[in-house]
Formats: structure tokens, sequence, C-alpha cells
């Protein structure tokens, strides 16, 4: 499956990219029922870990997850959980501001686990990524003023 949105925001790529590394801007804008742990030291250097706990009662369901690509205004994660897949960040700048997208390509390798994503979660799912792109542009342009940068 794909799940594939973007966003433009009024701020420049470098503080957008800032709000998906920095892991305090991050839990801004995350789901609340969604935490990121690092595995050792925060990176999003290549080779970076973390984890990504569903804060669901007694499950607590987590993606470990590794960055495989990294770039000025790009990270992408490569996870393995009940998902298997990538989730990629890239900015875009743009005359005015930036263009945000997050691609999350997976597999659900479990068929009864895949069958229940797609009757119940997946709308849910590109609900909750338009969800946190709003929240992050939030974020974004707050930092953004907040950093004198803008003009």
């Amino acid at each position: 499956m794909i799940f594939e949105q973007g966003i433009e925001i009024n701020a420049s790529a470098t503080v957008v990219e800032q709000c998906f590394t920095d892991l305090e801007l991050m839990q801004l804008w995350l789901n609340p029922a969604l935490r990121c742990e690092p595995i050792g030291q925060w990176s999003t250097a290549i080779g970076g870990r973390s984890r990504f706990i569903i804060q669901i009662p007694l499950l607590k369901p987590s993606l470990k997850s590794v960055v495989v690509e990294r770039s000025p205004g790009l990270v992408v994660w490569q996870f393995k959980g009940f998902f298997q897949g990538q989730d990629r960040w890239e900015c875009r700048p743009l005359e005015e501001g930036t263009y945000l997208l997050n691609r999350f390509e997976f597999t659900v390798p479990n068929p009864i686990v895949q069958w229940g994503f797609q009757m119940f979660a997946a709308r849910w799912t590109s609900a909750d990524m338009q969800a946190q792109l709003r929240r992050l542009k939030q974020v974004a342009e707050r930092e953004y003023i907040n950093s004198g940068l803008h003009s």
C-alpha cells in the first residue's frame, strides 16, 4: 500500500526539516497515540534507529525503524514490525515556503492483520497523515516566525 500526502508550508525548508528531525518538535505534531523513542542516541543520519510505539493499552504495537536515506531536506525511515516498508519525508523548496511530501509505503505480511488494516484502519491512516501534516505545518510556521528568519 502507498499513502502519499503533501502540504504547502509558509516556512523555509530548513525549519520544516527540523520539524521531522528534531525529536522534541516531532512530539508536537505526531498523533498523540504515537510515541517515537530513539534506540540509542537520537539521530536522523543514515543508520539512526528508533521505535514508533502505538499507545494501545496492553498491546502497544511498535515499529522499529532505521534511516536508510538522508540528504538535506530528506529523511527515509525503513521499518519492520506489523508493517514493513518506508516512510519518506521530503522538503521541496518553493518560491515562498516549502512543499512537504510524506510517502508511507508498506506491506502487511500477516494476512489477518492486512485484512483488519484494510477494513478498519486504512481510511483512518490516510486521515491521520493529513492531520499530522496540518499539525506539522502549524509547528513549522510558528518556529519560522520565532526564528526571526522570515522577512
